[in-house]
């Protein structure tokens, strides 16, 4: 029953003496299933419900996890247990003309449950499907081919054309109505147009009458400097800037005469050089502002958007020759679009808690590239070493046999590119409150009588990349769904990152207490002060062995052994700024008194 038209409804009139036909049935079943479409496809629009999550079980395969979805005509589709693919066995797969596939979801239909037709006329069949099977599938398409919705925002935002170029395409944007008094950001879009390898730099000066940085400047400056970005990558550039208090119908935002200039390979390229974007002030909440313009287009504006009769999942990176293909990279986090509902609300909230509203956001530009799925957020531990640590799961399809391997999906570690060390170890709970982490070979600790799996492990680090994969070779026959393993990643800087040299001047920190004491495990953090120098991230580091432990973010604690130890703070930029800070650890009878 393959419906894309859902208005308007027409519903069954029922009467005393009225013969229903199949057809009656037939309009009573479309009436309902298109107010409920309708519902989908308006108030919560196309995406994720939950799951369809995409992995990579080995360089041929794929694992999609359960879920459910709505596609842009409002259908729900539901993958009711999770399925491992063959990319080469799904549909479309020997149509890509590309390396980037996109991996989609699709709502299907299937007659099923045939059964004897009793009352059969001439020339019908003899045998019917007694039911419609709600189902699903998946298929792949090029990923260019395969873009989101075309969506009917032009009246929310304006903006402008900077650069477009064979190799760049640069756009100006920002609300087309803004907030009294409010932070407002004004958005620099970037996208590499050609396969060239080609350099970007473009700098300009905006002109903002109604607008003001954090030092009350009314311009903003825009610069790009030798940005290099893949055929069809996308970046943008932030600035924040806060609007008037005023009310004005409209202002300008405009390009400065003579501050133009763009260069590709450090040849000049044309640019815009008359741009004038109007803007309206008005007083008003942001959430108030967007509810307004989210839901103020009307019926057939809406249905005039072109909606995708499928879910996008993922985009995946191949490798492929004439005969052969290796899966490269799985990316979900900038395809996958989810769908906020109710039951997902309250969560939503109390994760919102922990973050400040009304924060001011900086004036200057924040670089945010669409993410590279599966990367985790990278903390800074200094310089000596940089180390992440993360959870990873290999899916088992059926039970591994002795001398099987399996494979991860490769998995960013988050420390960017260069010579990195990982080291994996199995982990597994012993009980709701003990979980445990096994490096080597597990079998070595089957005397505590817990069951263990018993594998080989290798990592295999993608220096260039910034990520790896992990390997697994079962020693014995084992019947697990899935395996999860630790990993930690530890990258040391090279000489250069040591030992720069660089003009520091009169450049000097200092803790605001240099000595303190403690007792045996206490804790204490040490303040730092600036002096002739910004405020920047810090290091921190011990001297000693057994000095106690301290945190990335300089959370000191005390061994429990008594004495003197030293800790060494630094500037993560200009490693030669430092100072040393030192901890006198006593017995606590002794501090008291």
């Amino acid at each position: 029953m393959k419906n894309n038209e859902l208005i308007p409804f027409e519903r069954n009139r029922y009467y005393a003496g009225k013969m229903l036909t199949s057809s009656d049935f037939l309009a009573e079943q479309v009436y309902h299933n298109n107010k409920r479409r309708f519902v989908n496809k308006n108030v919560f629009g196309s995406g994720i419900i939950c799951g369809c999550g995409v992995f990579g079980l080995d360089d041929l395969s794929i694992l999609v996890e359960s879920g459910a979805a709505i596609d842009g005509m409002g259908r729900e589709i539901v993958i009711d247990s999770s399925v491992v693919k063959k990319l080469s066995t799904i549909a479309g797969f020997e149509n890509l003309k590309s390396d980037r596939a996109c991996l989609c979801l699709r709502y299907k239909e299937d007659d099923v449950h045939a059964v004897y037709t009793v009352n059969r006329q001439d020339g019908e069949m003899e045998y019917e499907n007694n039911r419609i099977s709600e189902g699903y599938a998946l298929f792949l398409v090029d990923a260019c081919t395969a873009a989101g919705n075309m969506n009917m925002e032009a009246e929310f935002y304006a903006g402008a054309t900077l650069l477009d170029c064979p190799d760049y395409h640069v756009e100006l944007k920002l609300p087309a109505t803004v907030c009294a008094g409010k932070y407002v950001k004004v958005a620099v879009n970037i996208e590499k147009i050609s396969d060239e390898d080609a350099a970007l730099s473009y700098d300009g000066v905006f002109q903002m009458p109604a607008f003001a940085d954090a030092d009350g400047r009314h311009e903003l400056k825009v610069e790009i400097e030798s940005l290099s970005l893949k055929q069809g990558e996308k970046t943008c550039r932030e600035y924040w800037m806060k609007a008037q208090e005023e009310v004005v119908e409209s202002t300008s935002v405009m390009l400065k005469n003579g501050s133009t200039h763009a260069f590709v390979n450090d040849m000049a390229v044309p640019a815009a050089d008359n741009v004038n974007v109007q803007i309206a002030v008005l007083r008003v909440e942001p959430e108030e502002l967007a509810i307004w313009e989210s839901n103020k287009l009307s019926l057939e504006m809406r249905e005039m958007e072109v909606q995708q009769d499928f879910v996008r999942l993922a985009e995946i990176d191949l490798v492929r020759t004439e005969t052969a293909y290796v899966i490269e990279k799985i990316e979900e986090r900038s395809v996958k679009k989810y769908i906020p509902t109710i039951a997902g609300e309250r969560k939503t909230r109390e994760y919102m808690r922990y973050f400040k509203e009304g924060q001011p956001q900086p004036p200057h530009a924040q670089e945010s590239r669409q993410p590279d799925g599966g990367s985790l957020s990278r903390r800074n531990y200094g310089q000596v070493p940089e180390i992440e640590t993360g959870i990873l799961e290999i899916p088992l399809n059926a039970s591994a046999k002795k001398g099987d391997i399996r494979y991860s999906g490769e998995i960013m570690h988050g420390l960017g590119k260069g010579n990195v060390y990982v080291e994996v170890g199995y982990e597994r709970i012993e009980t709701d409150e003990r979980k445990t982490t096994i490096y080597g070979n597990p079998n070595l600790f089957k005397q505590d009588g817990m069951p263990d799996v018993c594998v080989e492990t290798a990592v295999k680090v993608l220096n260039d990349k910034g990520s790896f994969v992990v390997a697994v070779k079962f020693l014995k026959d084992v019947d697990f769904l899935i395996l999860t393993f630790r990993w930690v990643a530890l990258k040391f800087p090279n000489g250069n990152d040591i030992g720069i040299l660089e003009d520091v001047g009169d450049k000097s920190i200092s803790a605001e207490t240099p000595t303190i004491v403690l007792g045996a495990k206490e804790s204490y953090f040490f303040n730092v002060q600036f002096h002739n120098m910004k405020t920047c991230s810090l290091g921190y580091e011990l001297t000693e062995p057994g000095s106690g432990e301290v945190s990335p973010d300089g959370i000191y604690t005390a061994p429990a052994k008594e004495g003197v130890y030293e800790m060494r703070i630094y500037c993560t930029d200009m490693p030669m700024i430092c100072t040393y800070v030192y901890a006198i650890v006593k017995k606590k009878q002794e501090i008291e008194s």
